[in-house]
């Protein structure tokens, strides 16, 4: 059976060899003895109207709207955002470096002088071995956040990574050549790595249900911010003709790191992680940091259904290494987790965001492909606060599918106009098409994608999930961009518009996997997650089926006493 213990944690006992919830008791109603407000924290789930108050923290969730709930969980939603602003320096830096190809001095510093175009051009091996050492830098510091995360939160990895940043930035900033860029490039991966997902993971544990779609959903424009910062950027100092075009970009790192540094000093650590801690104390100086205008009840309420998740997660015997992520039906979750992020290289992002080159070879001068280019991120920044409207209408599911449809199309147009005359007008609306491309991206998939991810995994395996996820996708990025150059550099295949052809192909195939296996997860709360994924609900109908934890938990522990 499944006890609950002075830690606050269940204990499984190795005789019990059934799976789902059946040794979850929570079956314990109003009635004599201590209440979840006066018993002691230790001994929570011996309240007498246990079972009550999960119900009526569960009901709460659903209750509450939007605007309800940003007002009931003001800090919750301050710290979201300032703790996703770590990953503005991830959006800023990759950007950079994606789009400094086409630089002129950059190119001069770092490139080989093209005697058919009779200018300097950074080689298509150049350019993949910078991006696939980034990445490579990228895969260490998931791993090790993988491994760290659950031991020590959210917020003391994050502060490692912002000090491992502002250390390895003096190797891009003064590399005098290729193999030190090389070397600062690969270092400054691994604290991207960690940026690059932890910001939606602390939103979706500190986040009300109300407001975890927009928050986790908020690290896309804060990429975005940082594309936006680098491509404004980029536009001023490109007709700069000294190094010091490229340096000043590298060097803004510094001045970004100190105030999110302690901005993640003073944020509460997530109340879901100190529950898994068996730190009920914490969680509830947590629950009040992060709402203080609730009630002690309330407050008692939320924790009592904080654990109650857990513990049907610990009667399921889910773990919290990276192993656990494939067993039984976790292995569902992380694929859905790995996939939905992997979607964004695969639906032509590594294209779209790379244009650069692209307008660069196809004949736009370089002042008019960086005023281009820093347009686009504008675009990107309105689609993705559209998103959040369109997220009140639709759910996530429905958004992503239709983002690749859209993109699709976007991109097989792009193709077709190679075959067309290679006037300036076609440039221009090959040009227009990709800056709309972003458009939708950013309203659809870029956004939604990374508060699935962030959702769908059980809570336990929340960071080795993520880590996981993010993981897979650093690899078909690696993949990505081992081609991508070759694909449209002038000196490999120069296919130019054709391109759009190529990635046209990869939208389609993860088009069908999204209608087959991309569950909905708005409105629905982790415990009833979890449930949907033990039933082995199909994807398509997770949004239909109704689902009462309290119910579902009494009778499988009714079952089993059977």
């Amino acid at each position: 059976m499944l006890s609950t213990g002075p830690d606050n944690m269940a204990s499984y006992t190795p005789s019990d060899e059934k799976t789902h919830f059946d040794h979850v008791e929570v079956t314990k109603s109003p009635g004599s003895g201590p209440t979840v407000d006066t018993i002691d924290l230790d001994h929570l789930a011996d309240a007498s109207d246990y079972t009550h108050a999960v119900r009526k923290a569960t009901e709460r969730e659903h209750a509450l709207s939007f605007r309800e709930a940003a007002r009931a969980y003001p800090w919750a939603f301050f710290w979201s955002i300032a703790i996703s602003f770590t990953i503005i320096m991830d959006g800023y830096d990759t950007y950079l470096l994606s789009q400094f190809y086409a630089y002129p001095s950059f190119a001069k510093k770092y490139g080989e002088f093209n005697p058919a175009q009779n200018d300097y051009n950074v080689p298509a091996n150049t350019m993949v071995m910078l991006a696939n050492l980034n990445m490579f830098g990228s895969c260490i510091g998931l791993f090790g956040m993988s491994l760290v995360t659950e031991r020590f939160g959210h917020r003391k990895v994050i502060m490692m990574g912002l000090a491992m940043l502002v250390a390895t930035n003096f190797l891009t900033f003064f590399a005098p050549n290729i193999k030190w860029l090389t070397a600062g490039v690969c270092l400054s991966g691994i604290p991207q790595g960690l940026f690059g997902i932890l910001g939606s993971a602390y939103a979706s544990e500190v986040a009300p249900l109300a407001l975890r779609g927009f928050l986790t959903s908020f690290v896309n424009i804060c990429w975005v911010i940082g594309q936006f910062v680098a491509g404004g950027l980029l536009a001023g100092l490109v007709n700069i003709p000294s190094e010091w075009s490229f340096r000043i970009p590298f060097g803004l790192q510094w001045v970004w790191c100190v105030p999110v540094f302690f901005l993640t000093l003073w944020a509460p650590d997530s109340p879901w992680w100190c529950v898994r801690k068996g730190n009920m104390a914490g969680a509830e100086r947590s629950v009040k940091k992060l709402s203080p205008k609730s009630t002690h009840s309330e407050t008692r309420e939320l924790l009592a259904m904080y654990q109650h998740t857990t513990a049907m997660e610990m009667a399921d015997r889910v773990g919290t290494t990276v192993l656990d992520c494939f067993k039984g039906v976790d292995r569902r979750r992380t694929e859905i987790a790995c996939m939905v992020l992997a979607a964004q290289p695969l639906s032509g992002e590594l294209f779209a965001y790379g244009s650069t080159y692209f307008f660069r070879q196809a004949g736009l001068s370089a002042d008019n492909t960086y005023k281009l280019n820093f347009g686009s991120t504008a675009v990107a920044f309105v689609g993705t606060v559209f998103s959040w409207i369109l997220a009140i209408w639709f759910g996530r599911r429905t958004l992503i599918i239709a983002g690749f449809v859209l993109m699709g199309l976007e991109l097989l147009i792009i193709g077709i106009l190679h075959y067309f005359n290679s006037a300036q007008s076609v440039v221009w609306t090959q040009a227009a098409l990709t800056v709309l491309w972003l458009g939708t991206y950013s309203a659809t998939l870029g956004p939604q994608s990374f508060g699935l991810a962030a959702e769908v995994s059980a809570t336990k395996l929340r960071a080795p999930t993520i880590a996981l996820a993010r993981l897979w996708y650093t690899i078909c990025c690696i993949i990505g961009v081992s081609f991508q150059p070759y694909l449209i550099n002038a000196t490999a295949l120069n296919l130019k518009g054709r391109t759009g052809f190529v990635w046209f192909g990869f939208c389609v195939l993860t088009l069908i996997w999204c209608i087959f296996r991309l569950p909905e997860t708005k409105g629905l709360t982790y415990a009833e997650l979890d449930i949907l994924f033990e039933r082995r609900t199909p994807a398509w109908k997770f949004k239909s089926t109704k689902v009462d934890v309290i119910e579902e938990t009494t009778r499988d522990a009714g079952s089993d006493s059977a």
